[in-house]
C-alpha cells in the first residue's frame, strides 16, 4: 500500500531527530512549509469545510509535547498518547473530527523515544503488568507504511517490558509485523463493519476480507488479538447488514482467531461537526443523522436513544451467541 501526499507542513526541529530526518529524505521531493506548531496551522484550520478532503493530503510532522496517560477500563488500563494522531482516512464518523475538527489529518511525532522510555518506565513502576492502548488517536497500522513505527514499537517494548501493548486498525498492512518476536505482549485488533457500510461511510481503509484476511494471520503469528464490531451504525436495513457480517466472520475467521480472540462493540456517536463537514465535503455520501431514533448527548453530540441501542445489543449479542460463541464479548458500548 502507498500513501502519496502533496505537501508536508513541519515544525523546524523535527530534523534534530533521527526518524525526523528519515521522514525528510523520505519526503524531500515535496513542499516543505515550516509551521510554529503542528497545533496551530491558521492557514489549514480556516479551510472550508468542502476542503476537507485536500486537507487529508497534507502531512504534517512535529513532536508531541502532551505525554498525559489517561486511565481506561474497556481493553487497556490506560490510553497513551503516541507517535501520531488523526488519520489519512476519511470515515464520516470518525472520532477525531470531534476533537480536530476540519484538522484531523495525520500529524506524525517524530520523538518516539521520549514517548517509548515513558511507557517502559510506567510499566516498571507499576504493581502489576499493565495494558497500554497506544492507537487511541491514529491507525498505527497505516502509520506504519509511513515511519516504520509499528515495527519499532514492538521491537522496542516486547523484550523490555512486563505489561502490553494494544492497537486497533481498520487496515490489513500488517505483513511487517508477522515476523517479528513479539513476546505475546502485543494485542492485535480488528475493527470491522458490513461491507457496505466500509465502501460507502469508511473511504480509504480496507476491504472487509483484506481486514479478516490480516486479522487471520496475526493469530496465527501468535499475536493475541481482538475483533471491534465498531461502530455499529444504525441504517435502515442494519439486522440484514450486521447479521450478515456476523455469519460471514463466523465463515472466514479462522479456527485460532475463534479460539483465541474477543470481541468490542461499539455504537456509533455522531455530532454536529460531523454533520456540517459531511455535508459539504461530501454530499452525495450516506447520512448518518437520523433524528427518529438519535437523541442529543453532550454539546452537539448525538446518540441512539436508549430503546434503539437496546433492540440493537440484544440483537448482536443473541447473533454473536449462535454464530461466534467461543469468542467473549468484553463489552458494548
Amino acid at each position: 500500500m502507498k500513501i502519496d501526499f502533496d505537501a508536508v507542513y513541519y515544525e523546524p526541529n523535527i530534523e534534530e531527530y533521527d526518524l525526523g530526518k528519515m521522514l525528510k529524505s523520505k519526503y524531500g521531493h515535496l513542499p516543505w512549509i515550516p509551521v510554529e506548531s503542528h497545533n496551530r496551522i491558521p492557514e489549514l484550520s480556516s479551510s472550508c469545510n468542502k476542503e476537507f478532503p485536500s486537507l487529508k493530503k497534507h502531512l504534517i510532522i512535529g513532536t508531541r509535547k502532551t505525554h498525559k496517560y489517561v486511565p481506561n477500563q474497556k481493553v487497556s488500563d490506560w490510553l497513551v498518547p503516541y507517535t501520531s494522531s488523526g488519520c489519512r482516512a476519511m470515515c464520516l464518523y470518525c472520532y477525531l473530527v470531534c476533537n480536530y475538527n476540519k484538522c484531523s489529518y495525520l500529524r506524525l511525532f517524530v520523538n518516539r523515544e521520549q514517548m517509548m522510555e515513558k511507557l517502559l518506565e510506567t510499566d516498571t513502576k507499576s504493581p502489576s503488568p499493565q495494558v497500554f492502548e497506544i492507537g487511541s488517536n491514529s491507525d498505527l497500522v497505516l502509520e506504519n507504511i509511513i515511519t516504520g513505527n509499528l515495527v519499532w514499537t514492538v521491537e522496542s517494548f516486547a523484550p523490555k517490558s512486563r505489561g502490553f501493548l494494544t492497537f486497533p486498525t481498520k487496515f490489513d498492512a500488517g505483513k511487517p509485523l508477522l515476523s517479528l518476536d513479539h513476546k505475546g505482549k502485543i494485542i492485535f485488533r480488528m475493527s470491522v463493519n458490513p461491507d457496505e457500510i466500509i465502501r460507502k461511510i469508511e473511504f480509504g481503509t480496507s476491504s472487509l476480507s483484506r481486514r479478516i484476511n490480516a486479522l487471520n494471520d496475526m493469530a496465527e503469528a501468535g499475536y493475541p488479538v481482538g475483533l471491534l464490531i465498531a461502530p455499529v451504525i444504525l441504517l435502515p436495513d442494519w439486522k440484514n447488514l450486521y447479521g450478515r457480517l456476523i455469519d460471514r466472520l463466523s465463515d472466514t475467521l479462522s479456527d485460532k482467531v475463534k479460539r483465541t480472540g474477543f470481541i468490542e462493540i461499539i455504537l456509533m456517536t455522531y455530532s454536529f461537526v460531523h454533520h456540517a463537514i459531511n455535508t459539504e465535503a461530501f454530499p452525495q455520501a450516506v447520512s448518518l443523522y437520523d433524528k427518529s431514533i438519535m437523541t442529543g448527548r453532550g454539546r452537539g453530540k448525538y446518540s441512539y436513544r436508549q430503546d434503539i441501542r437496546e433492540e440493537a445489543e440484544s440483537f448482536l449479542k443473541e447473533k454473536l451467541s449462535k454464530s461466534l460463541s467461543s469468542m467473549p464479548i468484553l463489552y458494548i458500548s
